[in-house]
């Protein structure tokens, strides 16, 4: 065999065991790719508490008595369809970053970082609506309220419908402002804010109902 067949042999064979190398380098030594995590655990936490929150709305929507003054039920009917799109988007959020909707320790995103958590120092704490034993939410209510909601008709339904929803919406305003303070930027601390600013709103409006009923809103 003339000599520069062979070369161009061996260049050959040479050249088809370097593509083969190159194939089969990420199987024998796999790359690290290090992924920027769709959401972060403050993120996360924040965006799974806040859905349950959310969700108790929802069931206070769901037990009101259907025969209330209408400027209230019309209320309801305005919180129940904002609080469902945000539900929608959050659970969205969730899922692209391939976590569960329910957070196992409720709230534990606030001491995510405790240094941020000192630095901020989160002045709504002071003010928060205190949690129910075993939620760790500000502003839930408790299973006896809820049955309460469920049997009170007509002015009592109102008004117990108003303080549960009020003193709920200050929970849920204590948590997105903790968000607020402890995100830099993104989504989720967009959304914050809007929470803040719309559930103030719908506060204001309540204790108004609330005073022209004669009743205070819940501690």
């Amino acid at each position: 065999m003339p000599r520069w067949i062979r070369g161009a042999a061996f260049l050959s064979a040479a050249f088809a065991l370097l593509v083969l190398g190159a194939a089969l380098r990420p199987l024998v030594l796999p790359e690290k790719h290090t992924a920027t995590p769709v959401l972060s655990a403050v993120e996360i936490g924040f965006t799974q508490d806040m859905t349950a929150h959310h969700q108790q709305a929802l069931i206070m929507v769901q037990r009101l008595d259907p025969g209330v003054d209408p400027t209230v039920l019309r209320l309801a009917q305005q919180l129940d369809s904002t609080q469902r799109l945000e539900i929608g988007t959050m659970l969205g959020w969730l899922r692209l970053a391939n976590a569960a909707p329910m957070s196992a320790r409720p709230m534990a995103w606030m001491h995510a970082d405790e240094t941020a958590t000192h630095q901020h120092s989160l002045p709504v704490a002071q003010t928060e609506p205190k949690a129910p034993p075993g939620t760790g939410m500000p502003g839930m209510a408790t299973t006896t309220e809820l049955d309460a909601l469920a049997t009170a008709r007509g002015r009592d339904a109102e008004i117990l419908f108003l303080q549960l929803m009020y003193r709920h919406h200050r929970g849920g305003i204590a948590m997105a402002q903790a968000a607020d303070q402890l995100l830099t930027a993104g989504p989720v601390k967009e959304t914050a804010r809007s929470m803040i600013h719309g559930q103030a709103q719908e506060t204001g409006l309540m204790g108004m109902l609330l005073a022209e009923r004669g009743a205070a809103p819940l501690p």
